[in-house]
């Protein structure tokens, strides 16, 4: 493992970050302000790492552009309404990504936020410096096409066979397997470990920091 892989790419909400909760609540509460049927909290969850219009797209199959317009920015406003800050990193995590790019790795960031999004929450994490590249959901295919991971892996000249996806949905491993490259799961977000594990990742590890002594 140590000498397997150049590139590491992460997933962001629930592999990095510890948001699915929140974002399961902020997808309820924009479907009831936009008059939809509010999903449960496993189908919310099953919607986690999709672009936010593909993700609307799957809750609401059958609503007008004006509902699913409505429920998109009923979504980012509320979402907005919770601080994020460096705290909401899972534990380790900051420790984890210094040490990699320490030992020589290339990191990079393929998420479902936007642009704007993703952008905010490196700026108040503190965490932009220490990737190489990063792919948001709007500038490129939604996950589980593999074009994000095409683009990272051109950008940072670096082949499949040496990158490895890390990620906590069932999205993040059909996205690394359509792109031909190794995954590790972690347990830690929006899939169990029993459901990430049917995809036959590499490895299924229970908290992303678990990655340190295995690459390091």
């Amino acid at each position: 493992m140590k000498q397997r892989f150049d590139l590491l790419v992460f997933d962001w909400d629930g592999t990095l970050f510890d948001s699915i909760g929140w974002i399961v609540e902020c997808l309820q509460y924009a479907t009831k302000a936009a008059d939809l049927p509010v999903p449960s909290e496993p189908l919310a969850k099953s919607v986690i790492g999709l672009s936010i219009q593909a993700a609307m797209d799957a809750l609401c199959p059958g609503s007008t552009q004006a509902q699913v317009d409505a429920l998109v920015r009923h979504y980012r406003e509320y979402y907005h309404t919770r601080p994020t800050t460096v705290d909401g990193l899972f534990q380790g995590v900051p420790e984890l990504l210094d040490a990699l790019r320490a030992r020589g790795y290339r990191l990079a960031v393929a998420t479902g936020k936007n642009r704007n999004g993703l952008n905010h929450a490196l700026a108040a994490t503190g965490m932009g410096g220490l990737f190489h590249a990063t792919r948001c959901a709007d500038e490129t295919a939604s996950k589980p096409h593999p074009k994000m991971l095409f683009q990272l892996m051109d950008e940072l000249a670096i082949p499949p066979g040496r990158t490895l996806m890390i990620g906590d949905s069932l999205h993040d491993l059909r996205m690394a397997d359509n792109a031909g490259i190794a995954a590790i799961a972690v347990g830690c977000g929006a899939n169990t470990l029993d459901e990430l594990a049917e995809l036959k990742p590499l490895l299924c590890l229970e908290t992303t920091r678990e990655l340190l002594p295995l690459l390091t």
